[in-house]
């Protein structure tokens, strides 16, 4: 494959020789995981609630291999291409999460999901990759047109999309949100301590959202106080990470897919904890880690502030869902109902997910340049405008 990427001026061609292949193998590696945990710990929880045993395993297959497409398809976009985008879905998104205050499907007490066929969407999912492409284009504006009120617009959208998630309610993308929001602020080099008094603002929310919403005030009480609420899934949960050990139990005798209503979705790492062991799980960390970790790295070489600020909330993003799923299981923080990135079932998050790496990807890309002795030259797009 690279000695035809050297020779193939084609545009599948020029995309392989300019995109981040390591991270695009660590996506293939956790769609993999994605599926032997799905077929480990999807069966027993079909058969509870009086499904078809290979019910999640044959929707799974088709989300993953959608994402895998979504992937490659949105890693292909140009920088405008992307600014597309992210322009409609965000405009989409909000108009879908409003219509779920209306439409919507109730599940337990919250109204985020719209029926469609063979699967419910979750619209909130895809308002965290859009908004960050938008907010961060409306930043960076603000260095290009003197008087565009970039900042301004960027509060007002950030200020629709807090209304729309606290009707439903849902705090928990609320908060991831505006993790991402606050990181870009602070990237663009918002005043540190503007910076301060926003987190302080969210700290002052979460005490509010304590007080006002009953289910995060007993998320709350149950992680702090063991002897308060009913502490079944996370007691499960740890007990599965025990039974698994260093080596795990092996594939197919782990018992906590057996007990968890949710061991297919929230608590699927522990599954993996229990029949593979710490070392697939500390495996499965490095992976994610990896994507994080290579992406700021590649954001180092770049010096235009858009592909900066874009990226650097895509990326909190992701690696914000990642710990919150992991460290939720583990009970480092309160439960919270959030996907394991490409792991977990579902296909809002499964799909959101692809949406979120293919634009990364995308804005990462090198461009790719042909020298006069015929040699492939690849230039940070930064770099590249510098020497233009």
């Amino acid at each position: 494959m690279s000695r035809l990427s050297r020779i193939d001026n084609s545009s599948i061609g020029r995309w392989w020789r300019s995109v981040d292949r390591m991270t695009l193998a660590c996506v293939g590696t956790l769609i993999g995981f994605g599926y032997i945990l799905m077929l480990a710990a999807s069966p027993a929880v079909a058969v509870r609630i009086g499904a078809s045993r290979n019910m999640f395993i044959f929707k799974q297959v088709m989300f993953l291999a959608i994402a895998g497409l979504i992937v490659v398809g949105v890693s292909m976009l140009s920088r405008k291409g992307v600014m597309r985008l992210a322009f409609i879905g965000c405009v989409v998104a909000i108009g879908a999460t409003a219509m779920t205050l209306v439409h919507g499907i109730e599940i337990k007490g919250a109204r985020r999901w719209i029926a469609l066929p063979m699967m419910s969407v979750q619209p909130s999912e895809f308002l965290k990759p859009c908004f960050a492409v938008v907010t961060a284009w409306l930043l960076a504006q603000r260095r290009v047109r003197r008087y565009f009120p970039g900042m301004l617009l960027a509060f007002a959208g950030y200020g629709v999309i807090l209304v729309l998630l606290k009707s439903q309610p849902d705090i928990g993308m609320l908060t991831v949100i505006t993790t991402v929001f606050m990181a870009q602020l602070f990237v663009d080099g918002l005043n540190i301590l503007l910076v301060g008094i926003g987190f302080g603002a969210m700290g002052g929310a979460g005490v509010a959202a304590y007080f006002i919403f009953p289910h995060v005030r007993s998320r709350v009480e149950r992680f702090l106080h063991p002897n308060v609420g009913d502490h079944y899934q996370i007691d499960t949960a740890l007990r599965a990470f025990g039974n698994g050990g260093l080596m795990g139990r092996g594939p197919g005798e782990g018992r906590v897919k057996d007990l968890l209503p949710d061991a297919h979705a929230d608590f699927v790492f522990a599954v993996a904890g229990e029949e593979y062991g710490m070392l697939i799980c500390l495996f499965i960390i490095a992976v994610f880690a990896t994507i994080v970790i290579r992406t700021v790295l590649r954001l180092l070489r770049e010096d235009d502030p858009f592909l900066i600020l874009a990226t650097s909330g895509l990326v909190t993003g992701f690696g914000l869902q990642a710990f919150v799923n992991m460290g939720s299981t583990l009970h480092l923080i309160p439960t919270k109902g959030m996907t394991l990135p490409f792991i977990s079932y579902g296909g809002s998050s499964a799909m959101s997910v692809a949406l979120t790496i293919g634009m990364m990807l995308a804005l990462t890309r090198q461009h790719v340049r042909q020298s006069r002795l015929g040699r492939t030259l690849a230039t940070p797009t930064g770099a590249w405008k510098a020497a233009t």
